[in-house]
C-alpha cells in the first residue's frame, strides 16, 4: 500500500482501492476513479452532461480518517497511515466530490453487492433479446450484466410490456422496453441544444420515455442522442439493423459538411460506409456532431459517380484510360498562354491538392486562380454557415484574401473571349452561376469531380476524382486548425485519388520527377507555405495543430466551458 504524498496546492491525497493519488481539488469520485485506473460502471453519468445519479450503478464504498477527540492521538493502520473509518453504506460516485485523505473502495464486498443488486432490478423487465437487439457489441446494459450481474434471475412475476419501434423523430426510433430510464437523452436534449422534447412519464415499473406529443425529436442533432444511449433504446433509422459493430473498421476522420471539421469515426465493411459517429475533441466538436454532417456520406454511393475518365467525342463522351486523359487535358492546357487559362478549385480540396493547383497554375504561368464561396445556414452550437470545409487551406496555400472575389472577373474573361480554357476541379460551376451560354465560350474545359453534372457534360475532358472518405490529406477548419482527413474505402472503378491526378497533370507539363508519397508532399508544401513550416503530415495527430489564428470562436464550446467553470459538468 503506498504512502499519502504532501499536499499540493489545488490537489488533494485519495486512496483509491489501497494505493494513494492525487487528484484536482473538486474532481468528482468517478472522474478520480478513473485516474486511479478503478472502473466504475456507469449509465446515467456522461462528463458532458449533468450528474442527476438516478442508476445507482456507480456506488461505491467511502471513508474518512475519524476526527480524533482532544488529548486523542491519531490512529494509524498496520502501514503507519492515518486509519480510515468506511462508511456502512455505499454513494454514487458520478455526483460526489473529493476530498482531502477520502478514501473509496470499488472492488469491496459492499460495492459489488450493491451492483449486482443494482443490475437485478436493471434486468427485471429488460428483454433478454441480445442476439437481436441493434445495440449489441456496444451495449453497457450486456457488458456490465456479465461484469457484475448474478448470472441468474429471481423475478418470477411477468415481465411489463413497454412501447416498442416508436416513431419520436424523423431520424430515431424508440425501443421503451429497453430503456433503463438513464435520462442522458434528456439532459442532452434539454442542456446542449436547447430542444427540451424528450421526458419521463407514469411511475415505478411502467415509468416510460416519451417525446412531446406535439413536437417531435427533430432537431439537427437528434442522432447524439442514440451515441449517448448506453443500450438499445434510442437506435438511428439509418443504421437500424444494417450491420454488427464487431464487422466494421473505424476510420478516424473530419466531416467535410462545413468549415467546422468537426471529428468523427467513420465505420465501414468491404468498401462501403455504414455510419459517421462524432470523435471527441474538446478543441473542434466536444462530442457531439450535426445529424446533416453524419448522413453526408450517402452521396458517395450516387449512381451519378463518375468512375473513369471521359473525352468528349462529337456530342457525347467516351471512356479512355488515364495516360491518355492526362496527356490530352496537358496538351489543351499548353496551347494557350497564361492569361487565356484560368482555375477555379474547391475549398473542399485537401491543402495537398490546393497546392498542387498552385504548382499548375505557376506552371501555366496564369493568376486567374480562385474558389467559389459556398454559405448557407449555420447555428449557435457546431454547424457553420462556411458550407466547404478547407476556406482557410484555400486562402493560405492559394494566396487567396478573399475567396470568391475573383469569380465575376473570370465568368467575364469567358463571356469576352478572352479566357479561353478553363480547369474545374471540385465544384458544379454550372449552378454557380456557368451556365450553357457562359462555358459554351470556352475553347477548351476539364473538369475533376466525383459526380456527372451540367458542367461534366460541357467538358472536353473529364477527370474522376475520390470523395473525401476515399483519400487521404489535410485541411484547415474554420478556427484555424490543422487536422488530417483520412481514407476509409477506396474510390469506384478507375476513379484516383484527387492529388494524384493534379501530380499527373503537373509532371505532364514540367516534366519534373514524381511525387510517390503523400507525406513528401506535405513536406514540399511546407517549406513554402509560412503557416505549415516545420510541420510533418504525421505531426499533425489526431486531434490537430493550431497553425492560424482567426479569432473566431465555437458557440457550443464555450457554453461547455461556462458550464464547466459553473461546476454543473466535468467536460
Amino acid at each position: 500500500m503506498s504512502a499519502p504524498k504532501k499536499q499540493t496546492e489545488g490537489l488533494v491525497n485519495i486512496q483509491v482501492d489501497g494505493h494513494w493519488i492525487q487528484v484536482k481539488k473538486g474532481t468528482r469520485m468517478i472522474e478520480a476513479c478513473k485516474q486511479a485506473s478503478a472502473e466504475v460502471p456507469h449509465y446515467c453519468y456522461h462528463p458532458k452532461l449533468t450528474s442527476p445519479g438516478n442508476c445507482r450503478m456507480c456506488l461505491v464504498e467511502m471513508g474518512m480518517p475519524p476526527r480524533p477527540t482532544p488529548g486523542q492521538e491519531v490512529e494509524l493502520d498496520n502501514d503507519g497511515h492515518t486509519k480510515i473509518s468506511w462508511m456502512p453504506r455505499p454513494v454514487i460516485a458520478c455526483a460526489n466530490t473529493v476530498a482531502e485523505v477520502m478514501g473509496i473502495r470499488t472492488q469491496s464486498t459492499l460495492a459489488k453487492e450493491c451492483r449486482e443488486g443494482v443490475m437485478e432490478f436493471l434486468l427485471i423487465n429488460h428483454p433478454l433479446d441480445c442476439p437481436i437487439c441493434d445495440q449489441a457489441g456496444e451495449c453497457t446494459l450486456q457488458e456490465y450484466s456479465v461484469e457484475h450481474g448474478k448470472g441468474e434471475s429471481r423475478f418470477l412475476e411477468n415481465k411489463v410490456k413497454k412501447p416498442k419501434n416508436v416513431d419520436i423523430g424523423p431520424r430515431i426510433r424508440l425501443d421503451d422496453e429497453r430503456c433503463v430510464l438513464c435520462s442522458r437523452c434528456v439532459r442532452f436534449t434539454r442542456e446542449i441544444v436547447d430542444d427540451d422534447v424528450l421526458g419521463f412519464v407514469d411511475r415505478g415499473s411502467h415509468n416510460v420515455l416519451t417525446v412531446h406529443p406535439d413536437k417531435p425529436l427533430a432537431n439537427n442533432y437528434s442522432l447524439n442522442t442514440v451515441d449517448i444511449c448506453p443500450v438499445g433504446a434510442l437506435t438511428s433509422n439509418d443504421f437500424r439493423f444494417k450491420m454488427r459493430v464487431w464487422f466494421m473498421r473505424e476510420t478516424k476522420s473530419i466531416c467535410n459538411g462545413c468549415a467546422r471539421g468537426c471529428n468523427i469515426l467513420i465505420s465501414s465493411r468491404e468498401n462501403k460506409i455504414y455510419r459517421q459517429t462524432p470523435r471527441e475533441n474538446n478543441e473542434v466538436n466536444s462530442s457531439w456532431m450535426c445529424d446533416s454532417g453524419r448522413l453526408d456520406y450517402h452521396f458517395l454511393e450516387s449512381d451519378a459517380r463518375l468512375t473513369d475518365p471521359m473525352i468528349k467525342k462529337g456530342k457525347s463522351h467516351e471512356t479512355v484510360d488515364w495516360p491518355q486523359a492526362i496527356r490530352r487535358a496537358a496538351e489543351g492546357m499548353l496551347k494557350y498562354k497564361g492569361h487565356e487559362i484560368a482555375i477555379i478549385a474547391s475549398a473542399r480540396m485537401t491543402n495537398e491538392e490546393l497546392y498542387l493547383v498552385r504548382v499548375l497554375a505557376d506552371t501555366l504561368g496564369t493568376k486567374n486562380v480562385d474558389t467559389l464561396k459556398c454559405h448557407g445556414e449555420g447555428d449557435d452550437y457546431l454547424s457553420h454557415e462556411d458550407k466547404r470545409p478547407n476556406t482557410n487551406g484555400a486562402k493560405v496555400i492559394l494566396k487567396l484574401r478573399s475567396p470568391g472575389s475573383k469569380i465575376n472577373s473570370i465568368k467575364r474573361g469567358i463571356e469576352s473571349g478572352s479566357i479561353k480554357a478553363l480547369l474545374v476541379y471540385g465544384e458544379n460551376i454550372a449552378s454557380k452561376g456557368f451556365d450553357d451560354g457562359v462555358l459554351s465560350n470556352l475553347k477548351f474545359l476539364v473538369t475533376s469531380h466525383i459526380l456527372a453534372n451540367p458542367t461534366a457534360k460541357l467538358s472536353n475532358i473529364v477527370l474522376p476524382g475520390a470523395g473525401y472518405a476515399e483519400k487521404r490529406g489535410s485541411m484547415i477548419n474554420a478556427t484555424g486548425r490543422l487536422q488530417l482527413l483520412n481514407k476509409a474505402i477506396e474510390p469506384p472503378g478507375n476513379s484516383r485519388d484527387d492529388w494524384e491526378i493534379l501530380q499527373d497533370l503537373n509532371r505532364a507539363m514540367d516534366g519534373k520527377d514524381f511525387i510517390y508519397e503523400l507525406a513528401d508532399l506535405f513536406s514540399e508544401m511546407a517549406s513554402v507555405v509560412p503557416v505549415l513550416k516545420g510541420l510533418s503530415l504525421s505531426g499533425i495527430g489526431e486531434k490537430g495543430v493550431s497553425v492560424i489564428e482567426t479569432g473566431e470562436t465555437i458557440p457550443l464550446l464555450e457554453r461547455e466551458s461556462q458550464r464547466v467553470k459553473q461546476g454543473l459538468i466535468v467536460g
